[in-house]
């Protein structure tokens, strides 16, 4: 069993729960205009590693996750690497290492399902609440989301809902509204995070010779996100 990697961070805070090893698949379906890893979509890049190699890697810090820490997948879009996804996070499980998914949930199939049992908590990138702008701006159906949410309330799978705040596009009350609409219909939503937008990838655009196609919007102020996570 053989996956592709993009890179590993050893020691990530702000990936899940606690003090996590987070490790960014290669490989994405989805265009977001907002991505902020542009070179983790070819699905033939990366490097590649046995589930084996990746949670050995893991256990060397092990030390540092306390109670509530753990491994992340994340990328890219780890679901397109499901049963690698599974046999690493099944063998987290034998040496007692948390699991964490990081997804956008565009996908839901038999394998995936599989790989939701050895799962401990899913960070869910419910990138809109609008249907014309997720299709838009991602490329993808917003029911792609909503058919995986309501499979993780199904199974009672834990879920950190997640959103990039773009100004412009999404920084509005109706958004924020709806977004607490669906975190209030669905039980197993214990925790939301609004993540402001940021350019920092400029760079890697520019290097790769594409646009950034959100690259001419602004960075939302400190005060808009407090404003709306004061709404939320």
């Amino acid at each position: 069993m053989i996956g592709r990697v993009h890179s590993i961070q050893s020691l990530g805070t702000v990936d899940g729960p606690g003090v996590r090893f987070v490790v960014f698949m290669q490989g994405c379906p989805l265009r977001c205009k907002c991505c902020h890893n542009p070179d983790t979509w070819d699905f033939s890049g990366g490097t590649e590693y046995t589930p084996v190699e990746i949670v050995e890697k893991a256990t060397r810090y092990r030390e540092y996750f306390g109670t509530e820490g753990g491994i992340t997948l994340s990328g890219g879009e780890p679901l397109m690497q499901p049963e690698f996804a599974y046999e690493v996070f099944k063998y987290c499980h034998k040496v007692g290492i948390n699991t964490c998914l990081d997804t956008s949930g565009v996908v839901l199939n038999d394998k995936v399902k599989k790989l939701l049992t050895e799962t401990d908590r899913v960070l869910l990138d419910f990138k809109y609440t609008d249907k014309a702008l997720y299709r838009e701006n991602t490329g993808c159906e917003m029911a792609a989301a909503e058919e995986f949410l309501a499979y993780l309330k199904a199974n009672n799978i834990p879920v950190t809902l997640r959103q990039v705040i773009i100004p412009t596009v999404n920084d509005d009350k109706e958004n924020i509204i709806k977004l607490k609409e669906i975190v209030n219909a669905h039980s197993n939503i214990d925790k939301v995070e609004l993540l402001p937008f940021r350019k920092i990838c400029q760079t890697k655009y520019d290097s790769m010779g594409i646009v950034f196609q959100f690259g001419n919007l602004p960075e939302p102020k400190p005060e808009m996100m407090t404003k709306l996570n004061n709404l939320l």
